[in-house]
C-alpha cells in the first residue's frame, strides 16, 4: 500500500514539502528516510533516523533499501534527491523527493541530528 497516496492524494506527485514530510514521518506508517548527500554533509546535520547512501553509490547499494516501504529521498536542496527518487522509481520503488531538501527542513525549524 502506498501510504503517501493515502495521506496526500493519488495525484500528489513525486515530491513533498518539509511540512508534508514531517507529518508523514510522524505518522503510523513513516517512510524510510534516505539521505543521498556525502557523509560529511550528513554528519553536519540530517533528519533523525535517516540512512546515508551518497547519490554516486546508490546504484551499487540499492540492496540496502527496503522494497516494501515508501522512501523519502533527502539532500541539501532537493536536486540530488530528486535524481535519486527518479532512479529508484525507475527500479520499481516508491520514492518521493523532499522538495527544498535540508534547507527547507531546517528552515521550517524541524529537528536536525548532528554526527552519525
Amino acid at each position: 500500500m502506498n501510504i503517501f497516496k493515502t495521506l496526500f492524494g493519488a495525484n500528489s506527485g513525486t515530491q513533498v514539502s518539509a511540512g508534508e514530510a514531517k507529518t508523514w514521518i510522524d505518522g503510523d506508517d513513516s517512510p524510510f528516510i534516505l539521505d543521498v548527500r556525502q557523509p560529511d554533509e550528513f554528519r553536519a546535520g540530517h533528519i533523525p533516523g535517516a540512512k546515508v547512501i551518497p547519490l554516486g553509490e546508490l546504484g551499487s547499494r540499492q540492496g540496502e533499501l527496503p522494497r516494501n516501504r515508501d522512501i523519502l529521498c533527502v539532500c541539501r536542496s532537493g536536486a540530488r534527491s530528486g535524481v535519486a527518487a527518479r532512479q529508484l522509481r525507475d527500479q520499481g520503488l516508491n520514492a518521493i523527493n523532499l522538495r527544498g531538501g535540508m534547507i527547507a527542513w531546517q528552515g521550517a525549524g524541524y529537528t536536525v541530528k548532528r554526527g552519525k
